[in-house]
């Protein structure tokens, strides 16, 4: 019978809700904040974790964790109209990198705590806040992949000139997914090199553990 480190798991979720909590926050705000009122109407500009969570998304980290199988999760997508933006393609592409950067963020400030902070700190609370790090900063490198629906392709689309930019959303609206899944599933060791392998080094460092 296999025997579940349900303290472990428990750490594993309750990282990932804060993460993507803090994540679509940063969305939210940052499109309201440059003109569009959509997230604050429909109730995303706050950290409450319950109007960011979407079932699916968080149904299948708890069965990863619990599994060990691979797959992704995901959070509610913040809902935005371009139409608010005075600088509809900059903008558009502020709101994408706000919420991988609101996660380095995150992991600078809960490394800063481990590391200098002298606060008393239980095995357990230390093994949390370490794998928070680790688990914001892969969240960062995992969402700038430039495939959609992840934010990478919207940063992208913002950078490249306008037609070329047109054509790279038309494909990655028929294609973005499947290639996701197939990075996924079909090639992890790609995703190893893409977000594993720039996560332990950048986590590591910030912890001051060296790789």
């Amino acid at each position: 019978m296999i025997q579940l480190d349900w303290n472990s798991i428990f750490m594993q979720i309750f990282a990932f809700v804060l993460c993507i909590t803090v994540h679509e926050f940063a969305h939210a705000i940052t499109a309201y904040k440059l003109g569009d009122p959509t997230p604050k109407r429909q109730g995303r500009v706050t950290l409450n974790p319950l109007d960011h969570l979407d079932p699916l998304g968080t149904l299948m980290v708890i069965l990863m964790v619990i599994t060990g199988a691979r797959g992704i999760g995901w959070g509610k997508a913040v809902q935005v109209n371009p139409a608010n933006f005075e600088h509809p393609r900059r903008d558009l592409m502020l709101v994408a990198a706000a919420g991988p950067f609101s996660n380095l963020v995150f992991a600078l400030l809960i490394a800063v705590v481990v590391r200098l902070v002298p606060i008393p700190m239980t095995p357990s609370l230390a093994e949390f806040l370490v794998y928070m790090v680790y688990m914001n900063i892969g969240l960062m490198f995992f969402n700038l992949i430039p495939i959609a629906p992840l934010d990478g392709s919207k940063i992208l689309a913002g950078l490249l000139p306008a037609e070329t930019a047109y054509r790279y959303e038309l494909a990655m609206f028929r294609f973005g997914p499947i290639l996701l899944l197939a990075l996924v599933f079909i090639v992890p060791g790609v995703l190893s090199v893409l977000v594993g392998l720039p996560t332990a080094m950048l986590a590591s460092r910030l912890l001051g553990m060296g790789i």
